[in-house]
């Protein structure tokens, strides 16, 4: 089966600008994920970016790179808090560690009339813990999510970023959510909070039946990843990368499975293909790079 009706995917949260030694790029996981989907769909696919920026030169320069990707701005509310930052510092080997700026245009999502239309004709929605660190946005996140249709890919992707989760952030996440997508780093975190135990693939397997979940994906950086889907494992072992910086590889993967998850695709070519463009997207310098068709194709 292929995608023949237009399709909507939302990412729903942060838009931010990433501070790199080499200078800004545009970021925000799920921001990322919307544009890599974008970038990895076809034109039967409308992608919406649901986010707040600030009135200042990095809130329009955000929607315009938004829209350069092929991503609609149409709900990104500007507000008079900056848009966000975050400074970003890399190891030898190109890992990112993160400082955020506080109190900034993402913290204020509200909620609006227009949303429940959207939230209700949207097919896939990506979400994570960093854009609930606020009260009101974590409000607005998850009534959207409520509203949405009962078929809808409501996709739950960690992204955790101390001090910026808590317990209460991951249990309300994962009771609204029915794909789970988190790292190497994020399993152990997630199973202590849920009182489970065992190797990796038998936590997937306890998380998916505890929260009705119809795929986890495990990401595992170098090593590939390994996604759950129904009874079925597929273990990939990745693709070897010159790594120039590893922001965006996950949300590439996440994108890669939502697109893969719609089309029912095989669970190894869901995983396979995810692999593979978050390879390519460590092979470049940000997060949101074009993908090259080659790169691209399930």
């Amino acid at each position: 089966m292929t995608l023949q009706r237009e399709t909507i995917v939302v990412g729903l949260g942060e838009v931010l600008w990433d501070l790199l030694p080499s200078g800004p790029r545009f970021g925000g996981a799920p921001a990322n994920f919307a544009c890599s989907v974008a970038e990895l769909s076809a034109a039967t696919t409308s992608v919406y970016m649901l986010s707040s920026v600030g009135q200042d030169d990095l809130g329009r320069q955000a929607i315009e790179s938004l829209e350069q990707h092929r991503v609609a701005s149409k709900y990104i509310s500007q507000t008079s808090y900056p848009t966000g930052t975050v400074d970003v510092h890399l190891s030898e080997q190109g890992i990112a560690s993160y400082h955020f700026a506080k109190n900034t245009a993402w913290d204020h999502l509200s909620w609006s009339p227009s949303l429940s239309d959207l939230a209700t004709k949207t097919d896939a929605v990506c979400f994570g813990t960093l854009g609930q660190r606020s009260t009101s946005s974590q409000s607005t996140i998850l009534r959207f999510l409520e509203e949405q249709k009962p078929s809808a890919l409501r996709v739950f992707d960690v992204n955790l970023r101390s001090p910026f989760y808590s317990d209460e952030i991951i249990s309300h996440s994962l009771e609204r959510s029915n794909v789970l997508k988190l790292n190497d780093e994020e399993l152990p975190v997630v199973s202590e909070l849920c009182g489970l135990s065992g190797s990796p693939e038998s936590l997937l397997r306890q998380l998916a039946e505890r929260y009705q979940l119809h795929a986890v994906a495990l990401t595992r950086g170098p090593r590939g990843a390994l996604l759950l889907r129904g009874s079925e494992i597929d273990d990939n072992p990745g693709q070897s990368a010159k790594v120039a910086d590893t922001i965006g590889a996950g949300d590439a993967y996440t994108a890669a499975l939502v697109l893969g998850l719609l089309d029912d695709q095989s669970t190894a070519t869901i995983n396979q293909r995810g692999c593979r463009v978050a390879a390519y997207v460590c092979e470049q310098s940000g997060a949101t790079p074009r993908i090259p068709r080659e790169i691209s194709v399930p």
